[in-house]
């Protein structure tokens, strides 16, 4: 798809990528991520995870836990953002697609705030290694939680936070 409305890529399709280290790192130490890609371990920057592939969304997810989601989009990230949103603690990096149903759905009314990213990011492949291009679209971290919403305004490096409207 192209013209205004189309969402494109250079990069080819994948749900399997790797966020940079750096962002996740700005946003202080998570427990578990739901969702992690095929080199990911248990462990890897702190947290705890399944074996890649495992149905999160039919999972239970750690009560208590402070979840980091970057969440595959081939079962809808409605469904992901809903999860994280009924878990109450966590922050998830998605696409800034602000006019979408699940952004209207999911974040705006139910995220304590969001960090719009400066800059597209560029994710790592499964081999670790960057790839030629970006990620082709803006970038945005959903807090569900007041203890998220206070690590996205600390990380003030990475973008510019609105909180129930206000810009911070």
């Amino acid at each position: 798809m192209s013209g205004i409305g189309g969402h494109q890529s250079h990069i080819r399709f994948s749900d399997d990528w790797i966020t940079p280290p750096s962002v996740i790192a700005a946003l202080g130490v998570f427990s578990f991520d739901p969702c992690p890609s095929s080199i990911q371990k248990s462990g890897y920057l702190g947290m705890r995870c399944w074996d890649y592939g495992t149905d999160a969304l039919v999972q239970d997810w750690p009560k208590n836990d402070r979840i980091w989601l970057n969440p595959p989009y081939n079962k809808g990230l409605g469904l992901w953002l809903a999860k994280l949103a009924d878990h109450g603690d966590g922050i998830a990096l998605i696409f800034a697609r602000t006019e979408t149903k699940d952004f209207f759905d999911q974040v705006w009314g139910k995220a304590d705030g969001i960090k719009f990213l400066r800059g597209r990011l560029t994710f790592l492949l499964p081999s670790g290694v960057k790839p030629s291009g970006n990620s082709g679209a803006p970038s945005c971290l959903v807090a569900y939680g007041e203890n998220n919403l206070d690590a996205l305004v600390a990380s003030r490096d990475l973008g510019g936070v609105v909180v129930r409207g206000w810009k911070i």
